[in-house]
């Protein structure tokens, strides 16, 4: 079976290229995204021969880099499901490989905050299924706790997280494409799969310059992971994507939080709600809004006004005034599930109709904190099928 993807991008000049024959390899891997260059180095790490493809000119461009840089808990997802189990393997491996790769990060805590007795039940209930999950430490807390740790946020109630964290996500990318040139996988950046034959002994990638024999393929292609799965004669899904707005304080108000304070998440949401994150790097972002859109990678069309994010981020900061905001970015979620529904779960898993290829799909929150743990069971999958 022959298919076509999308086009080519022109290829930067200078690529770290470790194997002189790339014509028979064992493991392509389709996106150079945090799941992507986390599979890549756990197979490789097997003893496995990776290639990755990305499409754009560096790694991680995609929703790696447009998020809001916070390493979750396990809090808000259905116990048993894999986005509670990947979340909490994968915080406690992303501490690990922070401290021993030299990337900048903080176990910080978060407070979700109740405004009002009325939604201090539903605190209780994020606490039980926390709880389940395995997110330690969690603890109901007091107004006085709260102004403690944050004089200028308004509660009655908390949940505190103490194991929430931040990560400097671009040098957790670049710490993982080291990870991967230690390993010796080939990474071609500005390349994308033009062609592709299916058989049940290999698949053939054609890039436009090189013809790749692999013997397995991994999908982690973030927001076109369903058009890859469709090129590959794959499982037919659809990724839907939702962008995520922000804004942020100035910085002369930066020292109004000192932390990461969320909001009681609303039922049936798309997200967690318009939260302040304080970053390693010291900025103060307020967000993500959440609105489905047609176009996957435009991030900027119809972009919200600041004056939109006020009366949200007043919720938790009652003092704001409009002076105090700018803008932020934006990142587009890739989510398997449309606006009328409120919960996927990630896609892992050996593909039914193409057994060569792993899926590794709707990687949305929380996938920068799982992304280790995502990579452990792609390359346990890659074994099965490389033997």
């Amino acid at each position: 079976m022959r298919v076509e993807l999308h086009g080519q991008t022109a290829r930067p000049a200078a690529i770290r290229v470790s194997y002189t024959n790339m014509h028979d390899i064992d493991t392509v891997v389709v996106g150079a995204g945090v799941v992507g260059l986390a599979a890549a180095a756990a197979i490789a790490t097997r003893g496995h021969s990776v290639c990755v493809l990305e499409r754009e000119p560096r790694p991680g461009l995609g929703g790696s880099s447009h998020n809001s840089s916070v390493i979750h808990a396990g809090i808000y997802y259905p116990p048993g499901s894999l986005k509670a189990r990947t979340c909490v393997d994968g915080a406690a491996q992303l501490y690990h490989f922070c401290r021993t790769q030299g990337v900048p990060h903080a176990r910080c805590g978060k407070l979700l905050v109740a405004r009002d007795e009325s939604e201090i039940p539903a605190l209780e209930r994020l606490a039980e299924t926390g709880s389940a999950n395995g997110a330690a430490g969690l603890e109901m807390v007091g107004a006085e706790f709260v102004r403690a740790r944050e004089p200028h946020v308004h509660a009655a109630a908390a949940l505190f997280s103490p194991n929430t964290g931040i990560v400097d996500t671009d040098a957790f990318v670049r710490a993982l494409v080291r990870q991967c040139e230690t390993h010796d996988v080939v990474v071609l950046w500005g390349t994308s799969m033009v062609n592709a034959d299916v058989s049940p002994s290999h698949v053939e990638i054609d890039t436009g310059r090189e013809r790749i024999h692999a013997r397995s393929v991994v999908n982690a292609a973030g927001l076109f992971a369903d058009d890859v799965s469709a090129a590959l004669g794959g499982e037919q899904f659809r990724i839907h994507p939702c962008r995520g707005e922000y804004a942020e304080l100035i910085p002369a108000r930066r020292s109004l939080v000192n932390g990461l304070v969320y909001p009681v998440p609303h039922a049936g949401g798309h997200g967690l709600g318009v939260h302040v994150t304080k970053t390693i790097q010291g900025s103060v972002s307020l967000g993500p809004t959440a609105r489905y859109q047609l176009g996957k990678e435009d991030y900027e069309r119809d972009r919200l006004s600041v004056d939109e994010f006020l009366e949200p981020a007043r919720r938790l900061l009652p003092g704001l005034v409009l002076a105090d905001l700018r803008p932020g970015a934006s990142g587009i979620r890739a989510k398997l599930h449309g606006p009328e529904e409120s919960f996927a779960d990630f896609l892992i898993a050996r593909d039914d109709e193409c057994p060569r290829l792993i899926q590794a799909a709707g990687i949305e929150s929380p996938g920068l904190t799982a992304s280790l743990a995502i990579a452990d069971l792609v390359s346990t999958l890659a074994d099965e099928i490389l033997g």
